[in-house]
Protein backbone atom coordinates (compact mmCIF):
# COMPACT_ATOMS: atom_id res chain seq x y z
CA UNK A 1 0.00 0.00 0.00
CA UNK A 2 0.81 3.53 -0.86
CA UNK A 3 0.22 6.30 1.69
CA UNK A 4 0.78 10.39 0.80
CA UNK A 5 2.28 12.29 3.55
CA UNK A 6 0.58 15.82 2.63
CA UNK A 7 3.87 17.23 3.12
CA UNK A 8 6.20 19.79 1.36
CA UNK A 9 8.61 19.77 4.13
CA UNK A 10 11.75 17.35 3.91
CA UNK A 11 12.75 17.56 7.54
CA UNK A 12 9.26 16.13 8.29
CA UNK A 13 8.99 13.57 5.40
CA UNK A 14 12.53 12.36 6.73
CA UNK A 15 11.54 12.18 10.56
CA UNK A 16 8.15 10.58 9.73
CA UNK A 17 10.00 7.88 7.30
CA UNK A 18 12.76 6.65 9.93
CA UNK A 19 9.54 6.13 11.87
CA UNK A 20 7.03 3.67 9.36
CA UNK A 21 7.63 0.34 9.01
CA UNK A 22 8.38 -1.01 5.15
CA UNK A 23 5.07 -1.06 4.13
CA UNK A 24 2.79 1.13 3.58
CA UNK A 25 5.18 3.01 1.26
CA UNK A 26 5.36 6.34 2.13
CA UNK A 27 5.04 8.97 -0.21
CA UNK A 28 5.47 13.17 -0.22
CA UNK A 29 3.72 15.65 -2.17
CA UNK A 30 6.60 16.27 -4.94
CA UNK A 31 6.23 12.42 -5.63
CA UNK A 32 2.43 12.85 -6.77
CA UNK A 33 3.52 15.84 -8.52
CA UNK A 34 1.47 18.01 -5.98
CA UNK A 35 3.01 21.48 -6.20
CA UNK A 36 0.89 23.82 -4.65
CA UNK A 37 0.80 25.15 -1.17
CA UNK A 38 -1.86 23.72 0.94
CA UNK A 39 -4.21 25.67 2.50
CA UNK A 40 -4.60 25.99 6.30
CA UNK A 41 -7.41 28.40 6.89
CA UNK A 42 -9.15 26.53 10.16
CA UNK A 43 -8.30 27.88 13.46
CA UNK A 44 -7.93 24.44 15.46
CA UNK A 45 -4.39 21.69 14.07
CA UNK A 46 -7.51 19.09 13.89
CA UNK A 47 -9.33 20.98 11.21
CA UNK A 48 -5.97 21.91 9.50
CA UNK A 49 -4.67 18.58 9.60
CA UNK A 50 -8.07 17.12 7.92
CA UNK A 51 -8.61 20.35 5.61
CA UNK A 52 -4.70 18.75 4.37
CA UNK A 53 -5.43 15.29 4.13
CA UNK A 54 -8.90 16.06 2.56
CA UNK A 55 -7.77 18.16 -0.05
CA UNK A 56 -4.60 15.95 -1.67
CA UNK A 57 -7.16 12.36 -1.10
CA UNK A 58 -10.21 14.23 -2.88
CA UNK A 59 -7.94 15.55 -5.73
CA UNK A 60 -5.23 13.20 -6.21
CA UNK A 61 -7.61 10.30 -5.84
CA UNK A 62 -4.96 8.64 -3.27
CA UNK A 63 -4.73 7.45 0.82
CA UNK A 64 -3.17 10.07 2.93
CA UNK A 65 -2.73 11.64 5.92
CA UNK A 66 -1.52 15.11 6.84
CA UNK A 67 -0.13 17.01 10.16
CA UNK A 68 -0.61 19.84 12.14
CA UNK A 69 1.69 20.77 15.07
CA UNK A 70 1.75 23.53 17.33
CA UNK A 71 3.75 25.17 20.53
CA UNK A 72 1.61 25.73 22.82
CA UNK A 73 3.31 27.70 25.88
CA UNK A 74 1.19 28.53 29.65
CA UNK A 75 2.51 31.81 30.19
CA UNK A 76 1.09 33.16 26.18
CA UNK A 77 -2.54 31.71 26.63
CA UNK A 78 -1.54 28.76 24.33
CA UNK A 79 0.18 30.97 21.74
CA UNK A 80 1.19 30.36 19.58
CA UNK A 81 -0.64 27.46 19.34
CA UNK A 82 -2.40 26.74 15.44
CA UNK A 83 -0.77 29.77 14.34
CA UNK A 84 3.36 28.48 15.19
CA UNK A 85 4.67 28.54 11.34
CA UNK A 86 3.14 31.62 10.68
CA UNK A 87 3.66 33.45 14.48
CA UNK A 88 6.29 36.44 13.27
CA UNK A 89 4.17 36.61 9.94
CA UNK A 90 3.19 34.83 6.48
CA UNK A 91 7.12 34.23 5.60
CA UNK A 92 7.24 31.26 8.17
CA UNK A 93 10.89 31.97 9.10
CA UNK A 94 11.76 29.48 11.89
CA UNK A 95 14.88 32.45 13.47
CA UNK A 96 11.66 35.11 13.41
CA UNK A 97 9.35 33.13 14.96
CA UNK A 98 11.76 32.38 17.84
CA UNK A 99 13.20 35.22 18.11
CA UNK A 100 9.35 36.48 18.26
CA UNK A 101 8.84 33.64 21.63
CA UNK A 102 11.91 34.50 23.15
CA UNK A 103 11.21 38.16 23.61
CA UNK A 104 7.40 38.09 24.71
CA UNK A 105 8.65 35.39 27.25
CA UNK A 106 11.85 37.49 28.05
CA UNK A 107 11.53 38.21 32.13
CA UNK A 108 8.95 35.80 32.46
CA UNK A 109 9.18 32.91 35.35
CA UNK A 110 6.65 30.65 33.91
CA UNK A 111 8.21 28.48 30.92
CA UNK A 112 6.00 25.49 30.96
CA UNK A 113 5.39 24.52 26.99
CA UNK A 114 3.73 21.72 25.22
CA UNK A 115 4.03 20.80 21.41
CA UNK A 116 1.03 19.15 20.32
CA UNK A 117 0.72 17.26 16.60
CA UNK A 118 -2.55 15.97 15.75
CA UNK A 119 -2.69 14.13 12.18
CA UNK A 120 -5.65 13.29 10.21
CA UNK A 121 -5.84 10.11 8.00
CA UNK A 122 -8.06 9.95 4.51
CA UNK A 123 -8.38 6.31 4.15
CA UNK A 124 -10.40 4.21 1.64
CA UNK A 125 -12.94 7.23 2.52
CA UNK A 126 -12.96 7.29 6.20
CA UNK A 127 -11.56 10.09 8.01
CA UNK A 128 -9.67 8.95 11.80
CA UNK A 129 -7.69 11.11 13.99
CA UNK A 130 -4.52 10.79 15.86
CA UNK A 131 -2.95 12.91 18.61
CA UNK A 132 0.56 13.43 20.37
CA UNK A 133 1.99 15.56 22.92
CA UNK A 134 5.02 16.26 24.77
CA UNK A 135 5.68 18.77 27.74
CA UNK A 136 8.56 20.81 28.67
CA UNK A 137 10.01 24.24 28.75
CA UNK A 138 11.17 27.23 26.45
CA UNK A 139 14.94 28.18 27.48
CA UNK A 140 16.06 31.45 27.44
CA UNK A 141 18.00 31.34 24.04
CA UNK A 142 18.67 29.33 21.08
CA UNK A 143 20.51 25.86 21.76
CA UNK A 144 21.80 23.22 18.80
CA UNK A 145 21.31 23.15 15.66
CA UNK A 146 19.44 20.22 14.69
CA UNK A 147 15.91 19.86 13.88
CA UNK A 148 13.71 22.43 12.76
CA UNK A 149 11.14 24.83 13.80
CA UNK A 150 10.80 26.08 17.68
CA UNK A 151 13.16 22.81 18.32
CA UNK A 152 16.37 25.44 19.34
CA UNK A 153 13.92 26.87 22.20
CA UNK A 154 11.99 23.47 23.48
CA UNK A 155 13.60 21.40 25.85
CA UNK A 156 11.04 18.41 26.35
CA UNK A 157 10.81 17.64 30.20
CA UNK A 158 13.29 14.99 32.00
CA UNK A 159 15.56 16.20 29.51
CA UNK A 160 18.53 18.74 29.73
CA UNK A 161 19.02 18.98 26.16
CA UNK A 162 16.38 20.89 23.32
CA UNK A 163 15.07 18.87 20.91
CA UNK A 164 17.90 21.06 18.44
CA UNK A 165 20.55 19.34 20.39
CA UNK A 166 19.47 15.94 20.07
CA UNK A 167 19.91 13.69 17.11
CA UNK A 168 16.80 13.04 15.28
CA UNK A 169 17.09 9.55 16.27
CA UNK A 170 16.86 10.48 19.99
CA UNK A 171 14.09 13.18 19.02
CA UNK A 172 11.96 10.75 17.42
CA UNK A 173 12.02 8.56 20.77
CA UNK A 174 9.67 11.47 22.31
CA UNK A 175 8.38 13.79 20.40
CA UNK A 176 4.64 15.09 19.87
CA UNK A 177 5.01 13.87 15.74
CA UNK A 178 6.55 10.41 16.75
CA UNK A 179 3.50 9.55 19.62
CA UNK A 180 1.09 10.62 16.99
CA UNK A 181 2.58 8.50 14.20
CA UNK A 182 3.24 6.01 16.66
CA UNK A 183 -0.49 6.04 16.78
CA UNK A 184 -1.02 5.95 13.42
CA UNK A 185 1.17 3.16 12.72
CA UNK A 186 -0.78 1.26 15.22
CA UNK A 187 -3.73 1.53 13.61
CA UNK A 188 -2.67 0.84 10.10
CA UNK A 189 -1.20 -2.25 11.97
CA UNK A 190 -4.56 -3.58 13.57
CA UNK A 191 -6.37 -2.83 9.87
CA UNK A 192 -4.11 -4.31 7.57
Amino acid sequence: MELVFASSNSGKIKEIALLLPEHPVLKGLADIGCNEELAETQTTLEGNALQKARYVSENYKVNCFADDSGLEIEALDGRPGVYSARYAGEQKIAADNIAKILQEMSGLKNRKARFRTVIALCLEGKEFQFEGTVNGTITTAKQGIQGFGYDPIFQPEGYTQTFAQMSLAEKNTISHRAKAISKLIAFLKDTY
